[in-house]
């Protein structure tokens, strides 16, 4: 097979988490073997993309290319999720193996292959739901989750925790696989949503992944099950809502309501309303170069959360806040500020 003159040398090559292996429409010049790891591939489309697969240990990347004599280039984008190898192997290299077979066999291979690369452009046409269009064709706005994604997750992770979870000390653990048959076999949720999702939740200290007993991340542990009823509940009003009407809450706004909060626990005061020393929170932010103003605040005002903010005696400002609903909602907005910020930067890495 024709292929360039300089050809990629052979070898393993070690890959760090969200490090690409190749993008789409780069040239074709090698397979790929998985050693160990995760490998997730992703087609660009607009200014989103459609999530393909996820590949693991002994799985295969890049062979179609060697085997369509018109694509020289990749028709998907490859990355790690976790640290992987890959054992790559030149199409040059590849040649001189299937040159030493014989003609049924390569007769065989090259027919199983045709059949695949068909199957895969029938599945890439139906992929079209990461993407949604508005008016006259045009993007309306790339998420990587809507939150119809989260009440699924959210409601099914509940499920197999309240169901099939088993305490360990003060934990309630199930086996990664038990969550996985719901997620994937029963309910055909995508595979690369669920590894982002489950991310989340360890990264905002809602689940946790242990090791089972042969050293492997497969036990899912949890110290508050009712914490993802919270959420499921939460979401599922947020996709009952239009889009004016579904709360918003800046990233400056939220760190500003977590020391409001941190405020009221320290001086350990007790009551559905309270009065905060906005102030004091001001000046710690200035003296820690926080670029954080009480203009920052306008969405937890607009929100129901704090009162307009009053100046007392001395230039003071305080205000009054709602502090039984913050405590009951901080959570959640936490976890949609994560989800903002988690599909930005899914929709600017498929800019890029």
């Amino acid at each position: 097979m024709a292929k360039a003159a300089a050809q990629p040398k052979s070898g393993i090559r070690k890959l760090k988490p969200k490090e690409v292996l190749f993008k789409d429409n780069d040239p074709a010049e090698s397979l790929f073997i998985i050693q160990r790891g995760q490998i997730r591939l992703f087609k660009p489309k607009g200014r989103g993309y459609i999530e393909l697969a996820i590949l693991r240990a002994g799985e295969v990347i890049g062979e179609m290319a060697y085997f369509d004599e018109k694509q020289s280039r990749r028709s998907a984008s490859a990355e790690a999720l976790i640290s992987t190898d890959v054992i790559e192997i030149s199409f040059q290299a590849f040649s001189k193996t299937m040159s030493t077979l014989n003609p049924w066999f390569k007769t065989i291979i090259n027919t199983l292959a045709n059949r695949l690369r068909a199957t895969n452009d029938r599945v890439k046409q139906l992929e079209g739901n990461s993407v949604g269009f508005g008016k006259g064709g045009r993007i309306s706005g790339y998420k990587f989750f809507h939150n119809q994604d989260l009440v699924r997750l959210f409601s099914l992770s509940y499920m197999v925790f309240k169901t099939h979870g088993k305490l360990q000390g003060n934990k309630v653990c199930v086996n990664q696989a038990t969550m996985k048959f719901y997620i994937f076999e029963i309910f055909a949720m995508q595979e690369a949503k669920y590894v982002e999702f489950m991310e989340l939740m360890k990264a905002e200290s809602v689940i946790d992944i242990l090791n089972d007993a042969n050293g492997q991340p497969n036990i899912l542990a949890i110290s508050n099950i009712d914490r993802l009823r919270g959420y499921l509940e939460f979401f599922n009003t947020q996709r009952m809502l239009t889009d004016d009407k579904q709360l918003n809450i800046s990233s400056k706004c939220e760190i500003f309501l977590r020391k409001i909060l941190d405020q009221i626990l320290k001086k350990g005061a007790k009551g559905d309303v309270i009065n905060v020393n906005i102030s004091s929170i001001l000046d710690d932010f200035k003296e820690r170069h926080v670029v954080i103003t009480k203009d920052d605040l306008s969405d937890a005002i607009s929100e129901g959360f704090v009162k307009e903010l009053i100046v007392d005696k001395g230039n003071i400002l305080t205000a009054e806040v709602q502090y039984s609903l913050l405590k009951k909602m901080y959570s959640s907005i936490r976890i949609l500020n994560a989800v903002k910020a988690l599909n930005e930067q899914k929709a600017k890495d498929t800019n890029a």
